[in-house]
């Protein structure tokens, strides 16, 4: 077999995504290969398709258990045989895994990074042919990732310790610049093959809502989203159990998770978001990596995270199934507050000398800021987070919150100079509240306290409001007038692009757009690209839905692992009649099709005898 004949027979996939079909034939060629993909581009396709073809067996290590446990069990499903070793394995079980994988019968192992070094899994390695180790959420290696893991750093000595080389596959779907380097060099890749096949993901909408009662907002979310799959995000236990009590108030079907329940009440949360049987999850950024759930139409962020990567990692985990999707921040001055304590709690690392910390942390407070100016911006909300990756993009997408309201152009030179002229006249020694408070002309405490109400610029903005002046000063922190030093008590600094602003008596207009009072309506907003299949009888999709529900509750799997939405969807558009018509189907294997072909065709051929649909000859 080749990769072709893998990706169809086994996968059910007639054609390679982007970037995967290269990634394949570097590492079945022997090479090291660095996969960069954003969430739902098929990474895991890149190490599974060579790891059938290898003589020996392929080491994936992954992060988390349920990550690995939903790997195997899709690939289960898919007629691989595969295993996982981790510490929710009993000592039994354990053993019997290093028996079945001794005796060659996975072709994959999903294994931990704490399970590398112990000695039970290195004398395993020595009486095997390994072919090739694969590295998931790669980014973890590197203290400059937004999900840094110490145990991430055994990899490299398990790799050294292996009878002889075999080829190393590494793919994440956030890195930047550094973050790449990182991965490179840690695990020692040797020019490796890098495929980067960018971080835009057009079918999700992105929007920033600064709403006066979070609650209220979200319950309209919810509502424009009823009986939809979907994430809401918080970045405290607190948070989640509030937000998880309202919800049950209100009738919602939903789940909770978080670090604080017990592995048992976590583990049936996510059964119950996963199978679908509740369909809504609060939780803390402790759930969602490696869940694999095709359906998932909105992730809302009921707080601002405090990084633009955990943003983007968390948000990509709608839409996966290249459907439509929403991610929406609800943002509120608090949110930064909550982060900057989070940020110095974390710096408490005892893994890591004061040097270190010191280093994190200054990462860590610029991450927010770039996270804060993400809330504030009237441009591009996917433009901004492309660039923040590096990644050239559009001024206009035509599938975000910003691209879709009305703005109007303002000219606000002169009110910037105004603002750094105060920062720099009063010495650069004040934070933004103090500064906008002194513009402003606001008679405070801590105006008094500094003595801002004597600086030349005091009041200068007092026909400005306070939201107006702080959106001005944000914009100049933003296109890098002034900047915001790092340490645990924050002033604004002029920069010398700054300096050149107001030296300049010809200087250019700083002109910022600012909504218009009224805005297009969500449902105006046109889709930056349209839904992988429109579905040509609805009706059909919601009964293939229900038939996969059913068998998904019998076979203790969850739904998407049968067959994902777009599946369906493909099914309801071209109503295949026989196995040559089914197999053409997106996601329709040789072993799906075996398992549940008859089963589908069923359903459709009785909805197109009760409805008397003509079928075309070779539609």
């Amino acid at each position: 077999m080749d990769k072709y004949t893998v990706l169809k027979e086994v996968f059910g996939y007639t054609s390679f995504r982007q970037g995967q079909s290269e990634l394949v034939e570097s590492s079945l060629n022997g090479q090291d290969v660095l996969g960069i993909m954003p969430t739902g581009a098929g990474k895991s396709v890149c190490y599974q398709v060579p790891a059938l073809l290898f003589q020996g067996i392929s080491i994936i290590i992954s992060p988390l258990i349920s990550l690995m446990k939903d790997q195997v069990t899709a690939l289960n499903q898919l007629g691989i045989h595969a295993a996982y070793i981790n510490s929710s394995l009993t000592e039994g079980q354990f053993r019997k895994a290093m028996e079945n994988a001794r005796e060659g019968r996975y072709k994959i192992i999903y294994v931990a990074p704490e399970r590398l070094m112990t000695d039970s899994f290195l004398a395993f390695i020595k009486c095997v042919d390994i072919s090739m180790v694969a590295v998931d959420e790669a980014h973890c290696i590197s203290q400059w990732g937004q999900d840094f893991r110490p145990s991430y750093l055994k990899i490299v000595d398990f790799i050294n310790l292996l009878p002889s080389r075999p080829a190393i596959a590494a793919y994440t779907a956030t890195a930047t610049k550094a973050v790449k380097e990182d991965i490179i060099c840690i695990l020692g890749l040797r020019e490796p093959t890098v495929v980067v096949t960018g971080y835009d993901r057009k079918n999700l909408y992105f929007s920033v809502k600064k709403p006066k009662d979070k609650m209220e907002e979200l319950l309209s979310c919810l509502k424009r989203n009823k009986d939809r799959s979907g994430i809401i995000y918080c970045n405290t236990r607190k948070n989640v159990e509030e937000v998880y009590a309202a919800l049950l108030m209100k009738g919602y079907s939903v789940s909770k998770y978080h670090a604080g329940l017990t592995d048992s009440e976590r583990r049936q949360s996510q059964d119950d978001f996963i199978y679908d049987v509740k369909p809504v999850m609060v939780a803390t950024n402790a759930f969602g990596m490696g869940i694999d759930k095709s359906n998932v139409r909105f992730v809302i962020h009921y707080n601002m995270p405090k990084d633009i990567e955990s943003y983007y990692q968390e948000a990509g985990r709608a839409g996966r199934d290249g459907e439509s999707a929403e991610c929406i921040l609800l943002y509120s001055g608090q949110d930064v507050k909550i982060n900057e304590f989070l940020i110095e709690k974390q710096a408490e690392n005892d893994e890591l000398d004061e040097s270190e910390r010191e280093q994190l942390r200054q990462r860590d407070y610029e991450r927010l800021r770039s996270m804060t100016f993400y809330s504030f911006t009237n441009e591009c909300l996917r433009n901004y987070i492309l660039q923040y990756f590096g990644e050239p993009g559009s001024n206009y997408c035509g599938n975000c919150e910003n691209c879709l309201t009305e703005f109007e152009d303002m000219d606000v030179t002169a009110d910037a100079y105004t603002i750094i002229q105060l920062v720099k006249t009063s010495g650069e020694r004040y934070g933004i509240q103090a500064v906008v408070d002194a513009v402003h002309g606001s008679d405070t405490a801590k105006v008094q306290q500094f003595r801002l109400n004597n600086n030349s610029f005091y009041g200068a903005l007092k026909k400005r409001t306070l939201v107006r002046i702080r959106q001005i000063l944000n914009h100049l922190l933003i296109k890098g007038y002034i900047r915001l030093t790092a340490n645990e008590y924050p002033v604004l600094k002029v920069t010398s692009r700054g300096n050149a602003f107001i030296l300049d008596e010809n200087r250019q207009p700083f002109i910022l757009k600012f909504p218009k009072e009224v805005e297009k309506k969500p449902t105006e907003r046109k889709a930056g690209k349209k839904a992988v299949t429109e579905v040509r009888y609805p009706e059909l999709f919601e009964r293939l839905r229900q038939r996969r529900y059913e068998l998904a509750q019998k076979s203790h799997v969850p739904p998407y692992i049968i067959f994902s939405d777009k599946t369906l969807k493909e099914m309801s558009t071209y109503l295949p009649g026989n196995r040559d018509e089914m197999m053409k189907i997106n996601g329709v294997g040789n072993n799906k099709f075996e398992k549940y072909g008859e089963i589908f065709m069923a359903v459709i051929e009785e909805f197109v005898r009760e409805y008397k649909i003509q079928i075309p000859p070779n539609q």
